[in-house]
């Protein structure tokens, strides 16, 4: 047989964590080519740009599915078991297939989908079927981009506070602020909290100057008013007329209302936000496919 599609894994792939048990990726990948007794030739099938085995990636997709709707959870990388959730699902006779429509009951899939938090059961969201090719590529890097942008979090509240502190300043300046890295990296320090704060130039004479701070904070926290008045009320004595406040984690609509009522320029950016930004700036991330798409130049064939 064909390697399955990666809704067909998600079933037997919840399945083998049913122990309760630690697994590895790398020993569900063969547990699952042998379930669907998938040969050699079908195992080390790769994707068009060779740079991935077909099974690796449906598989992959499943995991991340699964692990997006609350089913399983990461232990550690590419280590996963099963929650309570999960045991919840396998447990029930009624149940013996997982795909995408299946997932729309958990409100975390959803908002792993939907960018907008739109619901899945719209009855005017169109199908595949009713979709132009071009909407089809669209949706889905969206949820490729998606998925990059929660590793990404993931990966910078794994990291340590010197490196947050790297990754601000090479973000800051891809975006054009800052200076050089050096300048950029002089010019802002370390705090107590996980943060770090400064003063950074809005252009490459140093016209204007920016106050800066960042907070690595857990992701499901929140940044509230008390924290934005205090960063305002520094903006006088670092000599600022603008500020920039970067978390990991969100802020709250006190804090937005505040900053947007006030006199100084105030831009808050969440961990949303943050990972966006590194995306567009290529900070932290490297191209893997470049698709394009080209149309008929019909002025060519004009005589």
């Amino acid at each position: 047989m064909a390697v399955p599609g990666y809704q067909e894994f998600m079933y037997p792939f919840l399945q083998m964590l049913k122990d309760g048990k630690e697994h590895r990726l790398q020993d569900l990948y063969i547990e699952l080519a042998e379930h669907f007794n998938l040969t050699e030739e079908e195992v080390s099938q790769t994707l068009p740009s060779g740079k991935q085995t077909l099974l690796h990636n449906r598989v992959g997709w499943a995991r991340t599915y699964l692990s997006k709707a609350g089913l399983i959870k990461v232990i550690r990388r590419a280590v996963f078991c099963i929650t309570e959730e999960g045991m919840n699902v396998i447990n029930n006779p009624n149940v013996t297939r997982i795909d995408k429509k299946f997932l729309t009951r958990y409100p975390s899939f959803n908002k792993f989908i939907n960018k907008n938090n739109e619901s899945t059961f719209d009855n005017e969201k169109p199908s595949n079927e009713q979709q132009t090719p071009l909407e089809i590529i669209d949706e889905n890097y969206n949820i490729l981009k998606k998925e990059l942008q929660d590793a990404i979090l993931e990966k910078i509240l794994e990291c340590s506070p010197a490196f947050f502190e790297r990754l601000i300043v090479q973000l800051l300046v891809s975006m054009g602020y800052g200076g050089s890295v050096k300048d950029a990296g002089q010019a802002i320090g370390r705090t107590g909290d996980e943060g770090i704060d400064g003063i950074i130039k809005e252009d490459v004479l140093g016209l204007e100057m920016i106050y800066l701070q960042a907070k690595r904070w857990k992701k499901d926290s929140t940044v509230g008013r008390p924290e934005i008045q205090t960063f305002v009320g520094s903006l006088v004595g670092k000599q600022a007329s603008k500020g920039i406040f970067i978390t990991t984690a969100a802020f709250s609509k006190t804090a937005y209302d505040y900053a947007n009522s006030i006199d100084k320029r105030v831009i808050l950016i969440d961990g949303q936000q943050l990972t966006d930004l590194m995306f567009k700036y290529d900070v932290g991330v490297t191209n893997e496919e470049i698709f394009v798409t080209k149309r008929l130049d019909n002025d060519f064939f004009e005589e």
